[in-house]
């Protein structure tokens, strides 16, 4: 959200894999699919998204906008989507860890939900929420913020953590046939 890789970007990619994954042809169709990349996902998606980031937003940013009354009810769709993502992420650890033949159609229902709220959820964050929060901040500030959740990213995941979780997001991605960037062009 304040550093150089902005924060909405990065977590946007942590959840590729969730996307991809529980498209209808993979899981719906039959295809096999390798569960523990779900699982690798989810957790991914778990310490970075919901233990990070939205943390980060439910300690700093939430409540600077409640309290200048800006955006209150834009918060607090975006708490009860918070809590409503951890549990969806849980719900697809453990359907990611049972029979695909057994929990597929249910695993893929999972994943679009996650999928169906989390898109326009970071889309209002960078549209609407992020902008609304700058405007409560000046630069000094802004940039004292920015160093707290720098703080707070090496203390959750150490020096070189968010290296770290990158390269586990490439893993990831290249195991499920995302990662040449190229390929999403049209023709």
């Amino acid at each position: 959200m304040l550093r150089s890789a902005p924060l909405p970007a990065r977590r946007e990619r942590a959840r590729a894999a969730h996307r991809r994954a529980g498209e209808p042809a993979r899981l719906d169709g039959g295809n096999p699919l390798d569960t523990a990349l779900l699982v690798t996902s989810a957790d991914i998606v778990r310490r970075f998204v919901a233990e990070y980031h939205e943390k980060l937003e439910e300690r700093f940013v939430f409540p600077r906008l409640e309290q200048a009354g800006r955006e209150v009810q834009l918060v607090a769709i975006l708490k009860h989507q918070h809590q409503k993502g951890r549990v969806l992420t849980d719900e697809i650890k453990a359907a990611a860890g049972a029979p695909v033949a057994s929990e597929g159609t249910k695993l893929a229902g999972l994943l679009r939900s996650y999928v169906r709220m989390y898109r326009p959820h970071a889309a209002r964050e960078e549209t609407v929420l992020l902008p609304a929060f700058r405007k409560t901040l000046d630069r000094d500030g802004y940039r004292e913020l920015g160093e707290k959740f720098e703080d707070q990213e090496h203390a959750l995941f150490g020096e070189g953590g968010f290296e770290e979780i990158v390269a586990q997001v490439s893993k990831v991605e290249v195991a499920l046939d995302i990662d040449d960037l190229a390929r999403f062009s049209p023709p």
